[in-house]
């Protein structure tokens, strides 16, 4: 049942509806203030919206780079899983 989680980012208060744990929730908008934290240290955008965009061009950015490197991971084990299933065909 879904229940509502309070969270903070960027100074702002956020009421999230979730399925899932709160714990999580709450991660997760660290995760999202430290990402933050860490772009306002490296840049002079003092706008908080400008700030936001580039952590969530980070973001997605990282997540569209493991997203490849986990098709390629997977080509990878099915090419290996076919030749070990091959290899052991021959041998039967």
């Amino acid at each position: 049942m879904a229940k509502l989680v309070e969270v903070t980012i960027a100074n702002a208060q956020y009421t999230i509806k979730t399925d899932g744990d709160e714990a999580h929730i709450q991660s997760v908008a660290r995760f999202v203030n430290e990402k933050i934290e860490e772009i306002q240290s490296k840049t002079k955008s003092v706008s908080t919206m400008n700030v936001v965009i580039l952590v969530a061009l980070n973001t997605a950015d990282e997540l569209f780079r493991e997203r490849d490197r986990n098709r390629r991971s997977m080509e990878e084990i099915e090419d290996r899983s076919s030749n070990l299933i091959d290899m052991i065909e021959r041998e039967i």
